[in-house]
């Protein structure tokens, strides 16, 4: 892992994700939910997905050149693929005739927290045979969706756009993307998985399940002594980074009135790798990330506001 080089500070150049898109079902519940019975709620059918939801967020914090491969369903590629560029970004959608486009119902309560109900569909299909090396072309950081690390297919095509983009010199980030599905491959196999990775972008509850440690800055400590940056993103607490063993930055949450906390762990990565992509120091990614994270909490869904 090169640190110097974490997040493409100073490079230029685009931003390529490798990821999902996915049919975000959000339903937002002011009670709670009532077993055998009918809970009211207000419910929105929005385009989403983590890797497409980063890709967004990096356009709309000023990004250029942001790229985006995924699998979408026959169902619905044509809406998503309308959804991104209307959103600036570029999207590489291999349309996938055998299995429908993911879909997530996120149960939003009063206190803005989302839990997820997820069928990954085509999203789990994404694999080798989808990459192009020309994807690289005019790239100066590559960021990889944690969901990939979850089925076979993904970890092949992880493993190669990683080779590629080492192989160009362009640095590689990755976020865990869920503590539940962590749980189920194993933390062990994720950390060797991403073993090579020169930014980890882990929230407090995936930190304390790779490190073993409950304190955020301790796990951060202690998963950047395997190499490279660790970015810890701690919600109403903001973030915090650390290096070689020790923090090396921390800064405070943007106040924001939360309505949905879907998607802030995506829009803080969005907005702090196009920060660093414009020449950015780390702190001041840190704060540009936590800039659109506000902005993203207090929208329904996990993007932006089309431009």
């Amino acid at each position: 892992m090169v640190a110097a080089a974490v997040s493409g500070a100073g490079r230029g150049g685009g931003l390529l994700v490798v990821g999902d898109v996915v049919t975000d079902v959000v339903a937002r519940h002011a009670e709670p939910l009532a077993a055998d019975t009918d809970t009211a709620a207000r419910i929105a059918v929005l385009p989403g997905g983590a890797g497409a939801n980063v890709a967004c967020w990096a356009a709309h914090a000023g990004a250029r050149g942001v790229r985006l491969l995924a699998r979408a369903g026959t169902d619905s590629a044509q809406w998503h693929r309308a959804a991104l560029v209307a959103a600036g970004v570029e999207p590489v959608l291999r349309v996938d005739a055998e299995q429908p486009t993911a879909v997530v119902i996120a149960l939003v309560d009063a206190a803005a927290e989302r839990t997820l109900v997820t069928d990954s569909g085509a999203a789990f299909r994404l694999g080798p045979a989808d990459w192009d090396e020309a994807l690289l072309d005019g790239v100066g950081h590559v960021h990889l969706s944690g969901y990939l690390f979850f089925c076979e297919p993904g970890r092949e095509l992880a493993a190669v756009a990683g080779k590629a983009a080492r192989a160009r010199g362009l640095p590689v980030s990755v976020d865990p993307a869920s503590a539940g599905f962590l749980r189920g491959l194993g933390v062990p196999r994720f950390l060797d998985l991403v073993s090579d990775t020169d930014l980890l972008l882990p929230n407090a509850a995936e930190a304390a399940l790779l490190s073993g440690a409950d304190d955020p800055a301790a796990a951060a400590a202690a998963l950047s002594r395997r190499g490279g940056t660790v970015v810890v993103t701690l919600g109403a607490a903001g973030a915090l980074a650390a290096r070689e063993g020790r923090v090396v930055a921390r800064v405070p949450a943007v106040p924001a009135t939360a309505v949905d906390s879907t998607g802030a762990g995506d829009a803080f990565t969005g907005g702090m790798l196009a920060a660093r992509l414009s020449g950015a120091d780390l702190p001041a990614a840190l704060a540009a990330g936590c800039a659109t994270a506000a902005e993203a909490v207090a929208l329904v869904g996990g993007r932006p506001p089309a431009a």
